[in-house]
């Protein structure tokens, strides 16, 4: 039987899919879970936190964006800090993949914690499929 990844990193897609409870975020709160019982670990990069704030903010209003935030700082896991390197190592995966800025970090996140990528969103196929990061799908 093979054993689970013990690093995963998270894009907006799955945190989005957690706080709305949708399907794909179901597997993000067994994930946490995990997390919570010392099993595994979880990142997110700071980016992505910001483009969660932006959506909420966007779809839902500031104090909405807040709450999301506070929630998010509950959770366990750790938010990843951007650095010069973290900047240029996403440019290059941005101008060789059709994809969001936003979502190059989440690449890198992955590369750099040698962790799984959970998210739904079709822009990480051609990563996934070059074997570039592993990807689980939610």
């Amino acid at each position: 039987m093979a054993t689970e990844p013990s690093v995963y990193v998270l894009d907006s897609f799955a945190v989005l899919a957690y706080l709305q409870r949708e399907k794909a975020g179901l597997r993000v709160r067994e994930l946490l879970a995990g997390a919570e019982a010392g099993a595994c670990s979880i990142h997110l990069s700071l980016i992505n936190l910001g483009e969660v704030l932006y959506i909420t903010e966007r779809e839902h209003g500031f104090f909405s964006a807040h709450r999301v935030l506070a929630a998010i700082d509950q959770l366990p896991l750790k938010v990843v800090p951007v650095s010069r390197r973290t900047v240029l190592a996403a440019a290059h995966i941005k101008a060789r993949y059709a994809m969001s800025y936003a979502d190059a970090f989440a690449v890198v996140a992955a590369l750099d914690y040698n962790g799984v990528l959970a998210t739904g969103d079709p822009e990480f196929r051609p990563l996934a499929d070059e074997k570039l990061v592993r990807v689980e799908w939610l």
